[in-house]
């Protein structure tokens, strides 16, 4: 003991086990142990039980991390919103949800089932005391550690102490998979139009997209004429190609295509007009076709005031000024709708020369001010 008689001297300590050194720093701590009885007997069939439960939920922890990696690896994730692959792409972001979870939730549960029916209950009360530790209880304190680690049966448990491993390292490599893989993917990349910039108004191999009405059949065709426009009218319009016709399953797919739908507006003769640089040839004559797709939110444009010639977004109130190049004047979107070239055929039938020239959608794409 040291010379006031109240901690014990080095050869005191050196002569201690692990066990008699845990008590005596929770002594000199101010700790109570009320229990800290082992559960099972060491090595006995009850404890066997309880660790191959452990260690099943950490290998269904494992599996659902290796889920996650190979969906995040293999599965088809480039968009497409049409195609033999369009069912299967939109299952990519549900199961990197469920493989994580599944990962991650038998990790937890393998931690609480370990700690309630492996690790001794360890009930202990601690008086609070201010100012450092001493050297002595330092020392205790590193008892105690290598104490609790035996109590948890990891020294004793080759199985679990394999499978906690791998369940930390699984979580670990969803973690490392996540940070590095959207490093290394590319979303622009792909073998035609690139998905986040093109919408169906694009005119593969030159095949012209002509202005279609949504009728309330699926399956019927109806084209746009210029006349069939009013000054002050709006008409929703989807794109349409002559490979389409007579294919019920495209001509009903493309009305429901989330990018693709367009409002057609026709000004009043008189009506003043301020033109976005460079899209000053995208109208003919008073028709104007801006994308139905709020730049805020992605909701769909539905209103038009033609009084003000404001086009309004119903979702939160955005307003877009119609005559100024769909700019946003009000509400919390930021950028202009975006706005479809126009021309006249042979037949006299409105059709898009080419895709809109800047995103469709909500305004991440922008981080420039409104106007």
């Amino acid at each position: 003991m040291s010379e006031d008689g109240s901690t014990p001297s080095e050869r005191d300590l050196d002569r201690m086990d692990v066990r008699e050194l845990g008590r005596l720093g929770a002594h000199l701590d101010d700790v109570e142990v009320v229990d800290d009885s082992p559960r099972h007997e060491p090595g006995g069939p009850g404890e066997r039980r309880a660790i191959r439960r452990v260690a099943a939920w950490f290998v269904l922890s494992v599996l659902g991390a290796i889920g996650f990696v190979v969906v995040y690896v293999l599965w088809p994730w480039q968009y497409t919103s049409t195609g033999p692959q369009e069912t299967l792409r939109s299952w990519f972001t549900p199961m990197l949800g469920i493989t994580f979870a599944i990962s991650v939730l038998a990790l937890a549960m393998g931690l609480l089932e370990w700690s309630k029916t492996v690790a001794p209950p360890d009930v202990a009360i601690q008086q609070r005391h201010d100012g450092p530790s001493p050297p002595v209880a330092q020392r205790t304190f590193a008892a105690r550690t290598v104490e609790i680690l035996e109590q948890t049966g990891l020294r004793r448990s080759k199985l679990l102490r394999r499978t906690v491993l791998a369940a930390g390292t699984a979580f670990a490599g969803i973690l490392a998979v996540t940070a590095l893989g959207s490093l290394i993917r590319n979303p622009w990349r792909s073998e035609g139009p690139a998905p986040l910039v093109t919408t169906e108004w694009h005119s593969p191999d030159g095949e012209r997209t002509y202005l279609r009405m949504d009728t309330g059949d699926p399956h019927s065709v109806t084209l746009v004429r210029p006349e069939d426009m009013v000054p002050g009218g709006l008409l929703t319009v989807f794109p349409f190609r002559e490979s389409m016709r007579g294919d019920p399953e495209k001509l009903s797919k493309i009305l429901r295509s989330a990018d693709s739908s367009v409002i057609l507006l026709r000004f009043a003769p008189g009506t003043p007009v301020v033109e976005q640089i460079g899209q000053e040839d995208f109208n003919l004559g008073g028709l104007y076709a801006y994308s139905k797709i709020c730049t805020h939110m992605g909701c769909p444009v539905s209103l038009f005031e033609q009084t003000t010639l404001r086009i309004l977004c119903p979702c939160h109130q955005t307003e877009f000024q119609a005559n100024e190049y769909a700019r946003a004047v009000f509400g919390p979107g930021a950028r202009p709708l975006p706005q479809l070239p126009l021309a006249v055929d042979e037949r006299g039938y409105l059709y898009a020369p080419h895709d809109f020239i800047e995103p469709v959608g909500p305004g991440f794409w922008s981080r420039e001010p409104r106007g």
